[in-house]
């Protein structure tokens, strides 16, 4: 699928961690994926979590802030979990963000939805045709786990955010670039619920939280109140906490726990 393909040799690995670069069409060059492998034998079919990182980061921050693979396999040794492997792609890497959305004849979405995947798919054995597919993310994270996963509802089992941006119009509030360079052509497609009220199918199961001291807890309040009003199933909760890595370095163990439990392939 891919042009070119680079991965990092095991001998020289650590933490589990193994990192893929591909040239794909969609970002008009090469893009950047953190991968966890739990060190496991005979893994087959095993979950696949896309995590998306937030406005400034890259394919690094989850594991090298958030030490989520770390948390991970903690949580897999205590048999809190089952074997999973997570993918942490850089987000394409345009301005101070893309969120995840096409621009500037890149196209961001397809990259996460479809190049991620199969780039993982190829080279990561315990990954299959078979493997669950989950996405999760922080704060611009959040808003294209949320918008992607119910966008496309057909690929992915379960959803889940943290500290979310709910609509491109709050992209100004951490970026340099303006409102305009984010906003789609499609009204719908500029914010979650926009995607959700104009979706053919149901969504998939999906949570979300949200500090009560972060700057968008009353963006994600709204969403909620939405969601409730039009009897749209969802769990939303609300913890102390900002918009900071030690509140997403505690809280991802519910997108994990959550994911966990819509495991079934099929």
């Amino acid at each position: 699928m891919f042009r070119t393909t680079e991965i990092s040799d095991p001998k020289f690995e650590s933490d589990h961690l193994r990192f893929i670069t591909v040239k794909t069409p969609n970002l008009q060059g090469r893009g950047d994926i953190c991968v966890f492998v739990p060190p496991l034998k005979n893994l087959e079919n095993v979950p696949l979590v896309l995590l998306l990182h937030g406005v400034y980061g890259s394919s690094w921050v989850w594991s090298q802030k958030g030490g989520v693979h770390r948390t991970a396999w903690e949580m897999m040794q205590k048999k809190e979990i089952g074997p999973m492997v997570i993918a942490m792609p850089s987000d394409g890497l345009w301005g101070d963000g893309s969120a995840y959305v096409p621009l500037k004849n890149r196209d961001y979405e397809k990259w996460i939805v479809e190049d991620v995947p199969a780039a993982v798919l190829e080279n990561i054995g315990a990954v299959g045709e078979n493997s669950p597919l989950f996405i999760s993310g922080l704060s611009m994270g959040g808003f294209g786990a949320l918008r992607l996963g119910i966008k496309y509802a057909d690929r992915f089992k379960a959803v889940s955010a943290h500290s979310a941006i709910t609509s491109i119009e709050q992209m100004p509030l951490f970026v340099k670039e303006p409102m305009v360079a984010y906003v789609q052509s499609e009204e719908h497609e500029n914010s979650v619920w926009g995607i959700i009220e104009s979706g053919k199918e149901n969504p998939p199961p999906f949570r979300f939280d949200c500090g009560t001291d972060d700057i968008l807890i009353a963006h994600n309040r709204k969403l909620h109140y939405q969601l409730k009003e039009c009897l749209i199933e969802h769990v939303y909760k609300e913890y102390p906490g900002g918009h900071e890595w030690a509140y997403w370095q505690k809280h991802i163990r519910k997108s994990l726990l959550f994911f966990n439990g819509h495991c079934t392939a099929g």
